[in-house]
């Protein structure tokens, strides 16, 4: 297949069906769903509608999404629901990106054990900043953060870390703004320091309570003993933490959050093609340099599959999360007192979401117009689950 036409969806469809039943055994109940998604995604088997151009008499035959959040397909339009909410959030203040990385033997008890420590990494990793901000040798004031959760690297090794957007600044205890000094947040080596130490303590505590399962090759680690003896060299390694540099402004922070927040493991647009030797695709090495970090792997279709699948999350866990003054509960109070200190109107603006052909009608704000010669496109038709291709209703006479 070709670049243009390659999708994880014909990767699934073409493959799949196979190499399921060879490891029904080891995949899991929510592995397979996604697997049934994406390869019934904008296919006759989700039913569809029919829609007519009043112009020109054109017919679009659309099947609709799978809607499932690991659907490279269907995260576009997601995305941009999310970030039309969250534009009237935005301040007029420097943004900060800050990363929290779990080292590789965490991330593989992680892997094991994904609900309990991807909400601890979420937990930790908000304390540890709004503790740090909050001390008056730093910053001495309440922040707000949003995280993002992704658990793979480029090349879809299992690699969990948490994406935080935060406001370069906090709410001080008598109630004033107080800003981070001008391109600096707050120090990473005492970001990294709590954050090992914290997150140690309390993955110990997991432990303690019976929270955490250990299989194959970690098997030994659920005897408390053997624990606590792999939890050593982990105190004294460093741990990733990461500041960037401040975003140039608001709507930076769009554009980057429009990225990140529904990304899935792999987009359609890093496929390069499928053959006998597997799927190719583009991948990031980021140990290198310049333009050598971009590169080109293949990996066999059963591989690229479970690589691809090492990333779905458990039902109910969700990969984005607001702490500190952006919480869901105090959102809104805490914005209103930001502003009044700031005395400067939000520079947020809300801007209208495209459409997508492939929802359905009831469900869109939008009219569609007709790729040919602009007029709107009428529905004609729904299509039922599992509906055959067929010709579109004939056009009434005038």
């Amino acid at each position: 297949m070709g670049r243009a036409a390659l999708e994880v969806a014909d990767i699934f469809r073409t493959h799949g069906p196979a190499w399921r039943q060879a490891q029904h055994d080891h995949l899991s109940l929510a592995q397979l769903q996604v697997m049934s998604a994406i390869e019934q995604c904008r296919s006759a088997a989700l039913g569809g509608h029919v829609l007519r151009c009043e112009g020109c008499g054109t017919d679009l035959i659309s099947y609709n999404s799978c809607r499932n959040r690991h659907c490279p397909k269907c995260q576009s339009r997601a995305a941009k629901r999310w970030l039309s909410a969250r534009q009237a959030d935005l301040l007029p203040l420097d943004y900060y990106h800050v990363v929290f990385t779990l080292p590789a033997p965490v991330a593989e008890v992680a892997y094991q054990n994904k609900a309990a420590v991807y909400a601890l990494l979420f937990d930790v990793a908000a304390e540890v900043l709004l503790t740090i901000a909050a001390d008056p040798r730093h910053l001495g004031a309440r922040i707000g953060a949003t995280f993002v959760l992704h658990t793979w690297g480029s090349a879809l090794t299992h690699h969990p870390h948490v994406h935080g957007i935060v406001p370069g600044g906090g709410l001080a205890p008598d109630g004033s703004w107080r800003a981070c000094r001008a391109g600096f947040f707050l120090p990473v080596r005492v970001l990294s320091r709590l954050f090992r130490r914290r997150f140690l303590e309390k993955l110990q505590r997991l432990h303690q309570f019976g929270r955490l399962r250990f299989f194959g090759e970690l098997a030994a680690l659920a005897e408390p003993r053997a624990f606590a003896q792999w939890l050593v060299p982990l105190r004294r390694t460093e741990w990733v933490v990461y500041a960037k540099r401040p975003f140039a402004g608001p709507a930076a922070v769009l554009a980057y959050l429009s990225r990140y927040t529904h990304r899935v493991a792999i987009s359609n647009s890093r496929l390069l093609g499928m053959d006998e030797r597997g799927v190719t695709f583009r991948w990031k090495d980021y140990r290198a340099r310049g333009s050598a970090r971009r590169k080109v792997m293949t990996l066999s279709s059963a591989e690229f599959m479970r690589r691809f699948l090492l990333h779905v999350l458990p039902a109910g866990l969700h990969r984005i999360r607001h702490y500190g003054l952006l919480a869901n509960g105090n959102r809104r109070a805490s914005l209103a007192a930001v502003r009044e200190q700031l005395l400067r109107p939000s520079a947020a603006s809300t801007q209208p979401v495209d459409a997508d052909p492939h929802e359905a009608p009831d469900e869109r704000q939008t009219t569609f117009v007709c790729r040919h010669c602009g007029r709107p496109l009428v529905l004609v038709e729904t299509l039922p689950r599992g509906a055959t291709i067929r010709a579109p209703p004939a056009a009434r006479a005038p």
